[in-house]
């Protein structure tokens, strides 16, 4: 299979290719399809799996639509539990759509808050950040949510483990009911499973075993 065939757009293949992405890893290969039909996705993926490119992929497809972003507005949000992987994610984001007019941005702790407002005062079509400081700036009310049309929930293992469970509901509280919602996550049981039945409840699963297993 190639990634013409998933159904992304010229441009974004044209970026991909100059990345030398070659052929699809099995994540992208069984995400892509289903996030670009609209459903809501949950996923047991590895890291080095090419699980970023499975999300931000489509939904890089989906916002290039020439609609304008308000001012303090989003369109995509991906919440992660690191600011490394906050810059990891809007690094592959800005790869991935270096022929398309979009913006992206990552907001994490330890930066200047005053900077964050500043960008997001401009609106924003992709939003990566870590839980905590995304609720900050909900707060000071530099960012909302009323035109999110993309949830994406990153190493969602990982936020819980790091106890962020408070902080994602109080965030998705805030989100539209009628947005896309993702989940990726390196195991999928005990509070993983619990967040995914909560929020996802009719969701797809889709499985990817580590390298040596077989999916159950």
């Amino acid at each position: 299979m190639s990634f013409a065939q998933l159904g992304l757009s010229d441009p974004i293949l044209n970026a991909i290719s100059d990345l030398d992405y070659a052929q699809p890893t099995e994540i992208q290969a069984k995400a892509i399809p289903l996030v670009l039909k609209g459903e809501d996705l949950i996923a047991s993926a590895q890291t080095g799996t090419g699980k970023t490119a499975s999300f931000v992929l489509p939904i890089l497809h989906q916002l290039n639509n020439d609609e304008a972003v308000r001012a303090r507005s989003i369109r995509a949000l991906i919440l992660v539990p690191t600011r490394e992987l906050a810059k990891q994610v809007e690094s592959s984001i800005q790869a991935y759509s270096q022929n398309l007019e979009l913006s992206s941005l990552a907001i994490y702790g330890g930066t200047s808050v005053e900077s964050d407002k500043q960008a997001l005062a401009q609106g924003i079509d992709i939003l990566v950040a870590t839980p905590g400081r995304l609720l900050d700036m909900a707060y000071q009310r530099a960012v909302f949510f009323d035109d999110l049309a993309f949830l994406v929930l990153d190493e969602a293992d990982k936020m819980l483990d790091m106890g962020f469970i408070e902080d994602i509901h109080k965030i998705i509280d805030r989100l539209p009911a009628s947005r896309q919602s993702l989940l990726f996550s390196a195991t999928l049981d005990g509070k993983v499973r619990h967040l995914a039945d909560a929020v996802y409840p009719d969701a797809v699963e889709v499985k990817v075993a580590p390298k040596g297993q077989t999916p159950n």
